[in-house]
């Protein structure tokens, strides 16, 4: 079991009357959660927990492609992962922010 922490520059704070959270997948599918909060702020932070041990180098190159252009907006992310692929983190991630701007406006 890995934990990784990750921070990147956000586009915008969330506004402060969105109080939605989502959770988008399933752990125990053998594919990965993500906890999406909104959060004050110009950051992203991101908390990693995976059961696959030594990808941290791909895991960083993964969510720079995700979050480097900053035009998301700033949020709390947790993953646990049970050794998803690539293209599932970043579709639930994606999928994360989708359901947090339909339920509340934002992110």
């Amino acid at each position: 079991m890995e934990r990784l922490h990750f921070e990147f520059p956000a586009g915008q704070p969330a506004a402060p009357t969105i109080v939605a959270r989502v959770v988008t997948g399933v752990v125990a599918s053998g594919d990965l959660e993500v906890l999406l909060a909104p959060q004050g702020g110009v950051l992203t932070t991101i908390a990693v927990q995976t059961s696959v041990d030594g990808y941290g180098g791909t895991w960083k190159a993964l969510l720079e492609r995700v979050f480097t252009d900053a035009t998301l907006p700033a949020a709390s992310i947790e993953i646990n992962d049970n050794g998803a692929t690539p293209g599932v983190v970043r579709m639930r991630i994606e999928q994360a922010f989708e359901e947090a701007q339909a339920a509340g406006g934002q992110p």
